[in-house]
């Protein structure tokens, strides 16, 4: 009953509560309602501890938290403690009350020891759920970081045409906005090697019907490897990559002139796809 009346007090002393809803109605809760977070308590990290003692938050409760955090660009072990103060934002995350500062970083720095798994289980869900569609996108971004991660360097983006100091950062994402493998790099602009990479790890989710990728991923190995697996790459042809620069839009007209004789894309196929390719740009 304590939690029942806390969490009514909660809702009360909010005054946009209809804002909070409307947004919410639109964002994370029906991600919580697609997705299941109960796997988190079967890592050992997140284990009572040896004297018995049991969480006041449970893991997959604070990891609500967390994707709300981040969704509304809210980082940090500070500013998110203060994000989750919010009656209504702990209330639709679970939490049976605000976390403290110590819960969060606690938990934050447990999390880091099996973020990889829970990224992969979070992905195999989401296929199994059917959130994934037959178009992947794949892109690089620069991540921020603060200045004491010594791990962290100083780079240039050219697209921002300033320099940031953080890393980079090569994702693959498909459906709304649904991120399926990604990379983290040194630098914003993946090289070949990373960019393989990534793009086989997706695969490994499931086998679409097109990749989509910007400029940058005019690589005949990575058309190569895509065709090879029944995908269709789309990838505006880099004219600047030869002497003597052939007249095509995609490097995919190329392969599949020099690979098949069987095979046809219309160009306003080719153009209709590829203006999907800003949903990675928003993930």
């Amino acid at each position: 009953m304590e939690t029942v009346s806390s969490s009514t007090n909660a809702l009360q002393d909010v005054a946009s509560v209809d804002d909070f809803l409307n947004a919410a109605a639109t964002e994370t809760v029906p991600l919580f309602d697609h997705l299941e977070f109960e796997f988190l308590l079967e890592y050992d990290v997140f284990a009572p501890s040896k004297r018995g003692r049991t969480r006041v938050h449970q893991p997959p409760d604070l990891f609500r938290g967390f994707l709300h955090c981040y969704y509304e660009d809210v980082y940090g072990t500070r500013p998110v403690t203060r994000e989750l103060q919010n009656g209504l934002v702990w209330y639709y995350c679970g939490l049976d009350k605000p976390p403290s500062r110590d819960t969060v970083d606690r938990f934050l720095t447990d999390l880091e020891h099996v973020i990889d798994d829970v990224f992969d289980r979070l992905v195999e869900q989401a296929a199994v759920r059917g959130l994934l569609d037959s178009t992947y996108s794949i892109d690089s971004t620069h991540i921020e970081a603060i200045q004491y991660n010594d791990a962290a360097s100083w780079n240039y983006d050219p697209t921002a045409e300033e320099y940031y100091y953080g890393f980079g950062c090569t994702i693959v994402s498909t459906g709304a906005k649904i991120p399926i493998a990604a990379e983290f790099t040194q630098a914003k602009q993946a090289n070949q090697e990373t960019a393989m990479r990534v793009t086989r790890d997706a695969l490994a989710v499931d086998t679409p019907i097109w990749m989509l990728g910007d400029s940058a991923y005019d690589i005949l190995d990575w058309h190569d490897h895509l065709l090879a697996a029944g995908v269709v790459p789309i990838a505006p042809y880099n004219p600047r990559n030869t002497d003597d620069p052939k007249d095509i839009e995609y490097r995919v007209e190329d392969r599949i002139d020099e690979h098949s004789e069987d095979v046809q894309l219309k160009q306003s196929v080719l153009d209709e796809t590829y203006n999907h390719r800003t949903g990675v740009e928003r993930t």
